[in-house]
């Protein structure tokens, strides 16, 4: 049920978001239906992160079947536990092995899509800083009794700074990552913008060469296309030390790992995944949840998709023991959104129009019997029951209702009258040579 004091500034973003056909930030449990089970099995995850482990899981359906949605669920629910959360979509440019910055490009949006509680539509990097230190100046002022201009407070927060650092200086490039941090301090004390926004330029991945990161750092490396995972661990490390359960990072549409033509660069990037995968289920690496959106073709397509290396098909097969379908598996790395019952989606359009006459102020007219219209006609109109997907319905009933509330002597039926006449939707067509890509 909605919430009945659901806030304007939610409720357009509600509206706006899925009257465009994109997932909102905020806001998503109020329309959050038939995926309790798959939330559930994400939401243990986080426990295990939290505790200190590692997570990687692949979240697997069609186009508009609710990746995007279920991503952003665990994305605010991870904040909202403390954790810190980055987010990219893999797009041509942006992939996870490739020359000329193209995976130094997929960490940089991560970094700059960085978030927490406090700053949850990303930029988090400089609050997280310096939230940190001033944390620990407050530590530091408790234990001792002295004040920050008291002579000698300085040296004890370092000494206490380099404590948390002297933890990541021992893994891999963890020593230039432990000096830059403390050079980020230094900065801090001595009010050196210039040599802060150096650190900053260096932990986003901004320094094109290592002379150039000496000179203003005193490193003698720079993360680049090789090294970046290596950073991104790190990153997890650093913020669990300094208080947040640990890192979250979000790699949507990897269906475009899929489309690379060249079969070896392909599979370079899908090897970097495996590495990440064993990173992740043989414990070397702590604090680290990964969660990589695709479509079951980017899965499963013999020709382009994990399943053309042997290694992907042994880890995320799903038992051959196992008859019945419908039973999953929670420890499988592979997160299945199956397509929603008919009374789901008769309940989320119950919810779309709670929230869309909440958000303007009226009592809608629909009847029970109506949502029942209206799920014939959208299935008729897409021609298969199989494409009935949460995508396509959300947008199609969000524009009827948009025109019920402007034309309020406009009675349901007039309405699906006049849209049965028209073709089938060019998403729908979008949906179906996507998929024939892969199939013919």
């Amino acid at each position: 049920m909605v919430q009945p004091k659901l806030s304007k500034r939610i409720s357009t973003a509600l509206i706006g978001a899925l009257a465009s056909g994109v997932v909102p930030r905020v806001g998503l449990e109020q329309i959050a239906v038939g995926r309790d089970r798959e939330l559930h099995t994400l939401m243990q995850d986080l426990d295990n992160i939290g505790g200190g482990g590692a997570s990687f899981r692949l979240v697997i359906g069609r186009y508009g079947a609710g990746k995007s949605f279920m991503l952003q669920m665990l994305r605010n629910a991870a904040m909202e536990q403390g954790f810190v959360v980055a987010d990219a979509d893999i797009t041509p440019e942006r992939r996870l092995v490739g020359g000329g910055g193209a995976s130094l490009a997929t960490y940089r949006e991560l970094i700059c899509n960085l978030s927490t509680k406090s700053r949850p539509d990303g930029g988090a990097l400089t609050t997280i800083l310096e939230r940190w230190i001033a944390g620990i100046q407050t530590q530091v002022a408790q234990s001792s009794g002295k004040k920050p201009n008291d002579e000698g407070f300085d040296d004890l927060v370092e000494a206490k700074i380099r404590t948390v650092t002297q933890d990541i200086a021992d893994l891999v490039n963890g020593f230039e990552f432990a000096t830059v941090i403390i050079a980020y301090w230094n900065a801090y004390r001595n009010d050196d913008e210039i040599k802060k926004d150096a650190v900053l330029r260096w932990l986003r991945g901004e320094f094109a060469t290592k002379t150039e990161a000496r000179a203003a750092l005193g490193v003698r490396v720079i993360i680049d296309d090789d090294t970046w995972y290596d950073y991104i661990k790190l990153m997890a490390k650093f913020v669990a030390d300094i208080g947040y359960k640990g890192l979250i990072i979000i790699l949507d549409e990897a269906i475009h790992l899929a489309k690379i033509s060249k079969t070896l660069v392909r599979q370079n990037n899908y090897d970097k995944l495996l590495a990440m995968f064993n990173d992740a289920l043989q414990g070397r690496v702590s604090h680290l949840g990964t969660l990589i959106g695709g479509t079951p073709q980017f899965l499963e397509d013999p020709r382009r998709g994990l399943y053309t290396d042997p290694a992907w098909q042994r880890r995320t097969r799903p038992s051959r023991l196992i008859v019945q379908s419908d039973l999953g598996d929670s420890a499988s790395p592979v997160v299945r959104l199956e397509p929603l019952s008919k009374a789901d989606i008769l309940k989320l359009l119950q919810r779309l129009i709670e929230v869309h006459q909440i958000h303007h102020s009226y009592q809608s007219r629909l009847t029970s019997k109506d949502l029942q219209e209206v799920l014939t006609v959208i299935s008729d109109r897409i021609g298969s029951e199989a494409l009935l997907t949460p995508g396509e319905i959300v947008r199609d009933f969000i524009g009827v209702l948009n025109v019920m509330h402007q034309n309020p002597k406009m009675s349901l039926q007039q309405l699906l009258q006049t849209s049965t006449t028209q073709s089938t939707s060019p998403r729908n067509s979008k949906v179906q040579s996507e998929f024939a890509e892969f199939t013919v």
